[in-house]
C-alpha cells in the first residue's frame, strides 16, 4: 500500500511508445501510400500511352492518305484556280494545303504528317505547270496563276516548316525538358512525407 501510494501519477508504461509507434506507422503509411500513388499514376501513364499509339498500318495509311490529300490538292488547283473572281479560288487553294499541312501534322503529332502533304502537293504542282510538247499550259502567266503556284508553294512550306518546329523530335523533348522543370527541384509531397517520418521519429524519442 505504501508503495502504491507513493509512486507520482502518470501514464501507463509503454503508452508513450505507442503513440510514437502509431506516428511513425502513419509516416511510414504516407510514405506508402505516395509510393503507390506513384507507382498507380505511373503504371496508368504507361497504360495511356500504349492505349494512344495506333497500329503501325494505322499510322502508315494516315501518312498515305496525307500525302495524296495535298496531290489531289495540286492537281484540283491546276485546273480551277481561275475559277471566280480573280484570285479568290488560288488563295482558297492556298489556305487549303497549310491546313492540310497544318492539320495533318497535329493529327499525326509528327513532322512528317505536315511535310508528306506539302510534298504530294509540290509534286503533282510541278508535273503539271510545265509546259508540254505543244507550247501549252496549264498554269497561265496571271495573276491568279500566280497566286496558285507562288501562294501555295509559299504555304505548303510554311505548313512544312510549322510540322519541324513543332513535332520534331528535337523539339518535342525539349518541350519535355521545360515541363518537368530542374531535375533537384523536390516535389511537394516529398517534402511532406519526410517531414511526417521526421515527426514520428521526434514523438518516438520522449517515450524511449
Amino acid at each position: 500500500m505504501s508503495s502504491t501510494r507513493g509512486r507520482p501519477a502518470g501514464p501507463p508504461r509503454g503508452a508513450g511508445d505507442a503513440g510514437a509507434g502509431y506516428a511513425g506507422g502513419g509516416g511510414r503509411g504516407g510514405r506508402g501510400g505516395r509510393g503507390g500513388r506513384g507507382n498507380g499514376d505511373r503504371d496508368g501513364g504507361d497504360r495511356g500511352s500504349l492505349e494512344r499509339r495506333p497500329p503501325q498500318g494505322v499510322t502508315v495509311a494516315g501518312y498515305v492518305v496525307l500525302c495524296l490529300l495535298g496531290a489531289l490538292l495540286g492537281l484540283i488547283g491546276t485546273f480551277q484556280y481561275s475559277q471566280g473572281p480573280a484570285p479568290l479560288a488560288a488563295i482558297l487553294f492556298d489556305l487549303a494545303i497549310l491546313a492540310t499541312c497544318v492539320l495533318g501534322s497535329i493529327g499525326m503529332r509528327s513532322a512528317l504528317g505536315g511535310v508528306l502533304p506539302a510534298a504530294g502537293w509540290f509534286v503533282v504542282t510541278l508535273i503539271l505547270s510545265s509546259g508540254s510538247a505543244g507550247g501549252s499550259v496549264l498554269v497561265t502567266d496571271t495573276s491568279a496563276g500566280k497566286w496558285f503556284l507562288f501562294g501555295g508553294a509559299v504555304c505548303a512550306a510554311a505548313g512544312g516548316v510549322y510540322a519541324f518546329a513543332v513535332w520534331s523530335k528535337p523539339s518535342r523533348d525539349h518541350r519535355a525538358r521545360r515541363t518537368s522543370g530542374p531535375q533537384g527541384e523536390r516535389a511537394p509531397d516529398e517534402d511532406g512525407s519526410r517531414q511526417g517520418s521526421a515527426s514520428g521519429r521526434t514523438a518516438r524519442r520522449p517515450g524511449r
